[in-house]
């Protein structure tokens, strides 16, 4: 009895370790053990002055209490040693609130900058806690001007011949299949939307390109080889990565660089550093 009741007590000491040791994990270790996941980008009809050149995507900064400013800046600085020749941001620049703060703008004057282009989209929390005040995007998005970054809403451009669309947010109330009319047929294009569910939208009728996304952390909290328990999208297949689309669509959902709660498991941050390919 007595050899019982010591394996029981070892036991017991051994499992709250773990568990201590995995809580910790979770919570100061991973939140901030970025990724750099490196994958081409195939584009139909990609002009040769931008094959081979990189595309970086950053996505969910969630500039605020929970996320450490230097942690942030320190991304930005490993993006400027990458030395991009485009950066897209796909949206929630910061955390919900209802103004843009000083902490806000000292964050975004760090922001790496692609040597050709810049561009971004809002997300659901540039648009204040109750997601759709317009006033906080309007303030978003001009710190996000200031800042060199090009915020598409509900707009197009095109770098060196490539088009790129950027759909406002889709729980914003500005969200508008109608911008993807602006696109040229048959040249190639891109389209950013913070918003994965915003792919379930009718109105994309032609377009065969890639849509970047984010929004879903990949569900931050991920046990082994089941889907994460929550996520933010109606669409559950839309977890985090590459994803076949119907109309000859595809989307990468980036897994985003900030958190809400400060808690991943299995689920690290990331920047995407895209090759650009002929497609």
């Amino acid at each position: 009895m007595p050899n019982r009741r010591k394996l029981l007590l070892t036991g017991m000491t051994l499992g709250s370790s773990l568990l201590g040791g995995l809580g910790l994990y979770t919570w100061r270790i991973e939140p901030h053990w970025l990724e750099i996941v490196r994958r081409p980008l195939p584009i139909a009809g990609l002009p040769e002055t931008l094959v081979g050149k990189r595309l970086v995507q950053i996505s969910d900064l969630h500039i605020g209490p929970q996320v450490d400013d230097d942690y942030l800046i320190n991304t930005f600085d490993r993006v400027r040693q990458i030395a991009p020749e485009i950066v897209v941001y796909t949206g929630d620049f910061i955390s919900r609130k209802n103004q843009v703060d000083d902490q806000a703008k000292r964050v975004f004057s760090r922001c790496a900058l692609g040597s050709l282009g810049t561009f971004g989209v809002l997300g659901n929390h540039d648009y204040g806690l109750d997601f759709r005040n317009q006033e906080v995007a309007g303030e978003v998005a001009a710190l996000a001007k200031d800042s060199g970054i090009t915020l598409l809403r509900n707009q197009m451009t095109e770098v060196a011949g490539l088009q790129v669309c950027g759909l406002e947010d889709l729980w914003g109330g500005n969200f508008d299949m109608a911008a993807l009319r602006s696109l040229q047929s048959g040249k190639p294009a891109l389209v950013l939307s913070h918003n994965p569910d915003s792919a379930d939208r009718p109105g994309w009728d032609d377009f065969q390109g890639w849509i970047l996304s984010g929004h879903t952390h990949g569900g931050q909290c991920k046990p082994p080889f089941l889907p994460p328990p929550l996520l933010p999208v109606n669409n559950k297949r839309y977890t985090a990565g590459e994803l076949e689309l119907e109309g000859g669509r595809k989307m990468y959902i980036n897994r985003g660089v900030g958190h809400l709660i400060r808690a991943r498991f299995n689920v690290r941050p990331e920047v995407t550093v895209f090759e650009l390919l002929a497609g």
